[in-house]
């Protein structure tokens, strides 16, 4: 299949904005919980809890907020940066940026003095809010060549409650004067690209493509959205378009909304706070299945939880099946149901029964464990420009392995190169202040997203890779590394893989190792006395990482297969510059970086 398309199950409105949200559930749901704020525990033993606020106490906080803004003199179309973890406080300030009629520009919390000096710079933004003093003290550093930026105003330093200060002679008919600004078409946002090359570009996100998406998504996936049961906690950063759509989507349904700044303390928040929908990155979900059986091996129970996810993967798979699971399938998933999968659901809060995954391919194999053990992941596929989810798996017809049907009221079409195109009314408005980008990315009418898919004859989507990642051999061959990258990245031992092989003779990968994962491999295996570089170099070590590599080579041709690879002393992080906020690979920063160990991988 060449195009699919869905009818829309929302309508946009015709006029208003995304402030029409919160001031819709404060007159239909008032006292119902939307949203929740982490706060100091009462218990002397310390700790923190969750504090709700219902739909009418926080429109009274955003209202509240948006005062303070219009009293600093900020105007209807105004851009104004926030740059935070995730947290309540990012929620109500979005809402309040746009009750004010002005614009929100996202930075990411770990972004560099110079990035931020672009993406305040190049947006024309009037005002700044971040979170901590660090935050504060890199604008201030950037600042002199920043001569609109007016404001700057500090989370932890009592920014809300000195807006809130500030605004109360602001008259209601002045903050509706100001609400209502803004219509449909009227930019909502303009989120940066994290970018793996170049200087990010602005894209533009208009209430209209924000309402088309959330509205749609709400609707196709209206069990898991019910007002009065449904709670999701957010943890990814809500700078990332992925974050922002799951909080708009929980305002417009709405259900409870907790936010968590903190992944280490990821494991504590979903057991207080017990959402029944998690979003996620395969990275949390490869790295909760690979920490449960570590801790199965470590109790001695490594075969009783080996033979539990054999038994969820072959019931995932027979459930798909005319007939389904066998009386004896079903009776040794009740078996492994008592004595593994519940205390699995348990790490994930209790309630949950689904997640929305995004950002890379889970893995057929992983996609089937989990939901054989009662939570099903549903993967999705979006961009930025595209305010996230441009296509994903409906909750009663899951289809493992891809990322689902297109959004309602969206097309989605395959070029004659295997390119992805996309339209619909929640692509964005264009790139800030790049007509040349913008018109080159909507070519034709459609928005080209520079990656590689194919469409099923149901119209499910499955991406294979990226059109400018296509790697050609020396031999002609045409390899697209997503495949066997994320099959070997799903080893608890890799942390990440990058095949190379363009122009060579043959396909190979540097690898980088979990650093949770190595210690416990190295103590279980009586190497914890070695050096990191002579780690690295054991024969055993190379081995266990050489079955992670057969088995990504199992999922495509020899001529397609990692014939050798080369172990990296460090991880990719952010900081080194090799990953993204969002944790894309900068592929040329590290095939630049790691130039001489390229050629290693290819001397004779």
């Amino acid at each position: 299949m060449r195009e699919f398309s869905l009818p829309a199950l929302y309508e946009v409105p015709a006029d208003g904005n995304l402030t029409d949200l919160v001031r819709r559930n404060a007159v239909q749901h008032p006292d119902v919980p939307v949203i929740a704020r982490k706060a100091p525990s009462k218990d002397p033993s310390g700790g923190s809890r969750w504090e709700d606020l219902t739909a009418s106490e926080f429109l009274a906080e955003v209202r509240t907020v948006a005062r303070g803004l219009i009293a600093a003199g900020v105007r209807p179309g105004d851009r104004i940066g926030l740059m935070s973890r995730t947290r309540y406080e990012w929620t109500l300030l979005d809402f309040a940026v746009w009750s004010a009629g002005a614009v929100t520009v996202p930075i990411y919390e770990t972004s560099s003095p110079e990035q931020i000096e672009w993406i305040l710079g190049d947006s024309g933004a009037v005002g700044c809010v971040v979170e901590t003093g660090a935050h504060a003290a890199a604008v201030e550093s950037v600042r002199e060549r920043l001569p609109g930026l007016a404001h700057l105003w500090t989370v932890d330093d009592g920014a809300v409650q000195k807006l809130a200060d500030s605004g109360t002679e602001i008259t209601d008919a002045v903050l509706e004067e100001h609400s209502s600004a803004a219509d449909a078409d009227s930019p909502a946002t303009i989120v940066y690209t994290s970018g793996t090359t170049g200087r990010p570009k602005g894209c533009v996100l208009s209430h209209r493509a924000f309402f088309a998406d959330c509205g749609n998504v709400v609707e196709r996936l209206k069990p898991l959205f019910t007002t009065g049961e449904g709670s999701v906690l957010l943890f990814l950063p809500v700078a990332h378009v992925f974050g922002r759509m799951v909080q708009i989507a929980s305002v417009m349904a709405p259900i409870r909304l907790g936010l968590s700044p903190d992944v280490k303390q990821l494991t504590e928040d979903l057991a207080g706070f017990r959402p029944t929908l998690i979003l996620g990155v395969p990275r949390v979900f490869e790295k909760v299945y690979n920490s449960a059986r570590a801790k199965a091996q470590a109790e001695g129970k490594g075969k009783i939880f080996d033979r539990a996810a054999e038994t969820a993967i072959a019931y995932s798979r027979a459930l798909d099946t005319p007939s389904g699971p066998s009386l004896g399938l079903r009776l040794k998933h009740r078996l492994f149901d008592r004595l593994v999968y519940r205390k699995l659901r348990a790490v994930l809060g209790g309630r949950a029964t689904h997640a929305i995954s995004g950002g890379a391919p889970l893995g057929e194999r992983l996609g089937h464990f989990y939901r054989g053990i009662g939570f099903t992941v549903l993967e999705g596929y979006g961009l930025t420009e595209s305010c996230a989810p441009t296509a994903f798996n409906p909750y009663d017809r899951p289809k493992i392995g891809t990322v689902g049907q297109p959004l309602p009221g969206s097309a989605v079409r395959i070029a004659d190169d295997g390119e992805v195109l996309l339209r619909g009314e929640h692509l964005f408005s264009g790139y800030w202040n790049n007509e040349a980008a913008t018109a080159e990315a909507m070519a034709d009418g459609w928005f080209h997203t520079g990656d590689i898919g194919t469409l099923d004859a149901d119209g499910y989507l499955a991406i294979t890779g990226r059109k400018k990642e296509i790697l050609v051999t020396a031999g002609g061959k045409n390899v697209a590394p997503a495949v066997i990258e994320d099959r070997i990245r799903a080893h608890a031992l890799v942390a990440e893989c990058m095949v190379v092989g363009d122009g060579r003779p043959f396909v190979a990968a540097l690898i980088t190792l979990d650093e949770e994962f190595l210690h416990g491999w190295a103590a279980k295996h009586g190497k914890s006395g070695l050096s990191r570089d002579e780690l690295l170099a054991d024969p055993e070590l190379l081995a266990t990482v050489q079955q992670a590599v057969d088995d990504g080579n199992a999922a495509v041709s020899r001529a397609e297969s990692v014939r050798r690879f080369r172990l990296l002393p460090a991880q990719f992080t952010e900081e080194s510059g090799h990953l993204t906020p969002s944790l894309k690979l900068k592929r040329a920063v590290v095939a630049r970086d790691f130039a001489p160990e390229i050629e290693a991988l290819y001397a004779k």
